[in-house]
């Protein structure tokens, strides 16, 4: 019988004390530089503990800033101080990327309070009051204060609208035995703008704001993981530092610099060196912008898809900080070869918004004094990924687009 394919690995020394320490979903037990955000936080949720109801809060900040890790932290401190004073409080946390429905979100609220399965909601088929009811009965059964953290609620209201959140935040008006306070983390600045004004004014009664991490910062929190998920004395000087100072780079993404070490490790790990160099980190960072910008780009809706094609034409032609204006005019003959109907010219922002969140291409938006303000565009695809072959094998449509010839204009 022929060996195990996996037992080589089982017997050799990893270079990794506990990798799961290098992984996203990790709680470590203190969060640096987080104090004010954790701060603002305990102050709010403390009045739980008194059987009083918390106010609705809404967190702010790009991805990877620690707000779900925080709230999480947090979380976990409340109910075991909770279950210490004898105070009965509980907390649901849902991801409205993942669980992206009214119905869905309403019924993982209802479901996570009671362990019975026989008396959850079912998957489909129940019309929608009949589910919000379940949940007002469940936590009047169980009565005390109920925290809902619903993380990514931008996703939410993006895709459905913001009709799920007023009976939730009306809900402490019909609840006799328990009250609720609701968490909404978004990685949209300008969220509550999406929102109904009765709706913003309940919903977001406290606003936190969690600022991008800067590299020393960054460095300190890889600092901290790589002491626990790491074995000692392997990491090369200047790695930790080249890790944070990439992820500083990108909006201090702290998540970001996580991946770098994990990966780099990985990387020495398979080559089987006994230590983690700069050149590891540089594999890593070059294996992350690949496995990450490939697929987004390949499954852009095609209308996007020529948008960015437009801001690349642009660019290759010597234009930078492209305005919305000059996008549109090229995206229109990139419509015209594809023989399909262009959007609306009020429509193209919201494709570069969306392009924006995806980390395709930045936005700024510039004064022109009397005349307003206008964006200013251009990509931010790392130079090793050439997004127009993958944009090619991703849809033929895109074929005519690419081989036609266009008129482009210079600016004087």
């Amino acid at each position: 019988m022929s060996e195990n394919i996996f037992n080589h690995l089982l017997t050799s020394d990893s270079l990794f004390k506990n990798r799961e320490v290098l992984h996203h979903g990790f709680i470590p037990e203190n969060l640096p530089h987080r104090d004010k955000e954790i701060e603002s936080l305990v102050h709010n949720l403390v009045e739980a503990l008194h059987g009083q109801i918390p106010s609705n809060m809404i967190l702010y900040g790009q991805p990877g800033l620690g707000k779900t890790a925080a709230t999480r932290h947090v979380c976990q401190q409340l109910l075991a101080r909770g279950k210490e004073l004898g105070r009965t409080i509980h907390t649901v946390e849902v991801n409205c990327c993942t669980v992206d429905t009214k119905y869905r979100v309403l019924a993982q609220l209802a479901n996570d309070l009671v362990e019975d399965s026989s008396k959850h909601v079912p998957f489909t088929g129940w019309p929608t009051d009949k589910v919000f009811d379940r949940l007002r009965e469940n936590m009047d059964s169980l009565g005390g204060v109920h925290i809902f953290v619903l993380d990514e609620i931008d996703h939410l209201v993006k895709r459905h609208g913001d009709d799920i959140l007023y009976p939730l935040t009306s809900l402490n008006y019909e609840l006799r035995n328990s009250r609720c306070c609701i968490i909404g983390i978004t990685n949209d600045l300008q969220f509550t703008d999406l929102l109904d004004a009765r709706i913003a004014s309940r919903l977001g009664s406290e606003d936190v704001a969690f600022s991008p991490y800067n590299a020393q910062q960054i460095e300190d929190i890889l600092e901290h993981r790589a002491h626990a998920g790491i074995r000692e004395g392997v990491l090369s000087e200047g790695v930790i530092k080249l890790c944070s100072a990439l992820a500083a780079q990108e909006h201090g993404d702290a998540r970001r610099a996580l991946d770098l070490l994990r990966v780099a490790v990985h990387k020495a790990d398979i080559k089987g060196a006994n230590s983690v160099s700069t050149e590891h980190v540089r594999l890593a960072q070059n294996q992350l912008q690949f496995d990450q910008m490939t697929p987004v780009i390949s499954s852009l809706p095609f209308h996007q898809k020529l948008v960015l094609y437009s801001i690349l034409l642009n660019e290759t032609n010597g234009l930078t900080n492209v305005s919305t204006g000059e996008i549109y005019s090229v995206y229109q003959m990139a419509c015209h070869n594809a023989s399909v109907t262009p959007l609306v010219s009020r429509s193209i922002g919201n494709v570069v918004k969306n392009l924006d969140s995806l980390g395709l291409v930045t936005t700024k938006t510039t004064s022109l004094g009397r005349y307003g303000r206008s964006n200013r565009i251009n990509s931010c695809i790392p130079s090793n990924i050439n997004p127009i072959p993958i944009m090619l094998e991703a849809d033929e449509g895109m074929k005519p687009v690419i081989n036609a010839a266009y008129r482009l204009q210079s600016r004087l």
